[in-house]
C-alpha cells in the first residue's frame, strides 16, 4: 500500500509540473508557428507512443493484431470516421483469429 500512495503521489507531481511549468515559463503569447505547432502535436504523439505498442497484445494473436492494425490504419487513410475505424478494425481481426 505505500509503495501504491508514493508512486501515485509522484506521478501527480510530475503530472502537476508538467501543466505548471508551461504557464509559468511562457508568460507571453507564443508567436513561432514551429513551436506553435510542435505544441499541439505533442499530446497526440505521447497517445501514439503509449497505445500502438499494446496494440499488438490486445488480442492475444498476433496476426489479428496485425489486421486489425492494418485494417484502422487503411481506414483513416481514406478519412473515415473513428466509429467505421474501430468497427473495421475489431471485424477484421476478428476474421483473422476465426
Amino acid at each position: 500500500m505505500t509503495y501504491l500512495l508514493i508512486s501515485i503521489a509522484i506521478m501527480a507531481g510530475i503530472t502537476y509540473l508538467i501543466r505548471a511549468l508551461p504557464i509559468t515559463l511562457f508568460q507571453r503569447e507564443i508567436k513561432s508557428v514551429w513551436v506553435r505547432s510542435f505544441l499541439f502535436y505533442i499530446p497526440y504523439a505521447v497517445l501514439a507512443a503509449l497505445t500502438f505498442p499494446a496494440v499488438f497484445y490486445a488480442t492475444g494473436n498476433e496476426a489479428a493484431s496485425i489486421a486489425g492494425t492494418a485494417a484502422a490504419l487503411v481506414l483513416a487513410f481514406f478519412d473515415r470516421g473513428l466509429i467505421v475505424v474501430a468497427v473495421g478494425a475489431v471485424v477484421s481481426a476478428l476474421l483473422v483469429s476465426l
